[in-house]
């Protein structure tokens, strides 16, 4: 069974003296709260996929990802509660003959059968486009498609409904690796309020290209109300400088909330830096929290164990604005 998320996830008010001086209200959207194994975006943007998946009829799920890609390990454990295969495509071939790390142990765990590609291939592959495999539902790398976006979209009318004053003044922002999230987020805001995505890789011009296009791909157009930060990245995606493991561990222990290092504290940094050089003065900034810190200490990395068995008659909460729990059988 795939337990449901709980939606609306919560907002809640950061109190930051900093902040406050340089004329910023900052909000929590506690996404990291939704589902337990299938955490904050990756659930948005799993959930219509999923529904698709098991209407289908499919028997697996297959997707692309890098060695520690939370959306691999989300998909294995998506797919295990559903009763469905999966496979993971995993970018670097010099893994496979490696110990897994603890990501990729915890979705073999979870029954994923992963496949390892050589780095240079990665990139052409990883849209999923060119996959054939019969009775496989295929989900892009980071799993942003137009099903996804439509998917996020379901944040923002939660916002709405907690804040009826949503608009003009009003900034949310996310953490972008493949653009699925902000795309959906900005088509569903209300009208004046805008949606700021922060770039956690090196990609300015190619992720406003692919915002765009999955837009045009969900919707049939552009809603023109986002823009992409490009200065938070720390060097590349993946890598978290010392400068920024010191922000976020300031941020932990002054407002007692883990943060999820390679994409949250990229977004919340650009907050306050933002707010630093006056760009977000007289704005409520909303932060959707997307994800879930690593553990710590991560386990040890370790051969792959066997896959458990799946669960039968599993069945699958969709992601819906409304406070509850709804869900959709798969027999």
């Amino acid at each position: 069974m795939l337990v449901p998320a709980d939606l609306p996830t919560p907002l809640t008010v950061v109190d930051d003296p900093e902040l406050a001086a340089a004329g910023v209200e900052l909000r929590l959207k506690r996404d990291d709260l939704a589902h337990p194994t299938v955490p904050g975006n990756k659930w948005r943007k799993l959930a219509p996929n999923l529904e698709r998946a098991v209407a289908d009829g499919c028997r697996a799920l297959l997707t692309y990802g890098g060695a520690y890609s939370t959306h691999v390990r989300a998909v294995a454990a998506a797919a295990r509660a559903l009763g469905l295969e999966s496979v993971g495509v995993i970018r670097g071939a010099e893994l496979a003959g490696m110990p897994r790390n603890w990501s990729l142990a915890r979705a073999e765990r979870d029954g994923m059968a992963l496949e390892f590609v050589e780095r240079s291939v990665y990139r052409e592959i990883a849209s999923g486009r060119q996959e054939r495999r019969a009775g496989h539902f295929v989900l892009p790398a980071g799993g942003s498609n137009a099903a996804a976006v439509r998917g996020a979209a379901v944040v923002a009318e939660e916002l709405a409904a907690q804040l009826p004053d949503l608009g003009a003044r009003d900034v949310v922002c996310c953490a972008v690796g493949t653009g699925g999230t902000v795309a959906g987020i900005a088509a569903g805001l209300p009208s004046g309020a805008q949606a700021l995505g922060v770039a956690v890789l090196r990609g300015e011009g190619y992720l406003e290209r692919e915002v765009a296009a999955l837009q045009l791909a969900a919707y049939g157009q552009e809603s023109g109300n986002w823009r992409l930060a490009h200065d938070w990245h720390g060097g590349g995606y993946g890598r978290v400088p010392e400068e920024l493991e010191r922000f976020a561990a300031r941020f932990e222990s002054r407002h007692g909330v883990l943060v999820e290092r390679r994409y949250v504290a990229k977004a919340l940094s650009a907050v306050y830096g933002l707010a630093r050089a006056g760009e977000l003065t007289d704005r409520r900034v909303t932060l959707v929290v997307t994800g879930i810190p690593d553990p710590d200490p991560a386990p040890e990395a370790a051969p792959a164990p066997a896959a458990p068995p799946a669960p039968t008659a599993p069945t699958f909460a969709g992601g819906r604005a409304e406070r509850g729990r709804s869900g959709v059988s798969r027999s």
